[in-house]
C-alpha cells in the first residue's frame, strides 16, 4: 500500500471508506464516536485545503483508507488529565480520522509508518469504545498518555510515542 495527499477529485471515494469505518465502530459496539455526520465532506474537503489529508492507496491503486496529518499546536491537546504526555516540548503530528475498509488489513501500520517517516513525535486520541483503535494504536507502540477532551465536551483516550530519533 501507499500514501498520497487526497484531492478534491477523491472526496467522494473518501466518504465511502469514512462509511465503511463507521460500520466497523457501529459493528463492534462503538456507538459514540462520529456520530451526527461527522466527519463531514467540509471537514474531509477542508484537511484537503490545509494540505493534511491523506488517502492509502491499495495495491490495485483504489483508495483503501483515509486519514488526517496534522502539524501542532492542536487545542484540544493543550491540557492532558490524569496523565502526561510523554514530551510537552517539542513540535509534533497529531493523525485524525483514520478510516479504512473493513476487508483490507494493514491500513493502520502503513498510515503509522509514513507518518513516523515525516515526524519522529506523534500524538493520536481515541474514544474509549473504540476498542479496535486503541488495540492498534498500542500493539504500535504508542504509549498511554491520558484524557483529553474535544471542543464538544466529549472525552478521548490519548496517546504519544517518541521514536529513537525525536529531538
Amino acid at each position: 500500500m501507499t500514501v498520497r495527499a487526497a484531492t478534491g477529485a477523491d472526496i467522494g471515494a473518501i466518504m465511502d471508506v469514512l462509511e465503511a469505518a463507521k460500520g466497523i465502530m457501529r459493528a463492534s459496539g462503538n456507538d459514540g464516536q462520529w456520530v451526527d455526520g461527522y466527519p463531514s465532506q467540509e471537514v474531509v474537503r477542508s484537511d484537503i485545503d490545509l494540505g493534511h489529508g491523506y488517502v492509502v492507496l491499495a495495491d490495485d491503486g483504489s483508495p483503501a483508507g483515509y486519514f488526517a496529518f496534522i502539524p501542532s499546536p492542536e487545542p484540544t491537546y493543550a491540557r492532558i488529565y490524569e496523565g502526561r504526555w510523554l514530551d510537552d516540548t517539542l513540535p509534533y503530528h497529531v493523525v485524525h480520522r483514520i478510516g479504512s475498509y473493513p476487508h483490507v488489513h494493514g491500513v493502520f501500520r502503513t498510515i503509522m509508518d509514513w507518518c513516523f517517516a515525516q515526524d519522529g513525535n506523534i500524538r493520536i486520541d481515541t474514544h474509549r469504545d473504540n476498542h479496535i483503535m486503541q488495540h492498534c494504536i498500542l500493539r504500535y507502540g504508542f504509549r498511554y498518555c491520558g484524557i483529553i477532551y474535544l471542543a464538544s465536551g466529549s472525552e478521548r483516550l490519548a496517546y504519544q510515542l517518541l521514536s529513537s530519533g525525536s529531538s
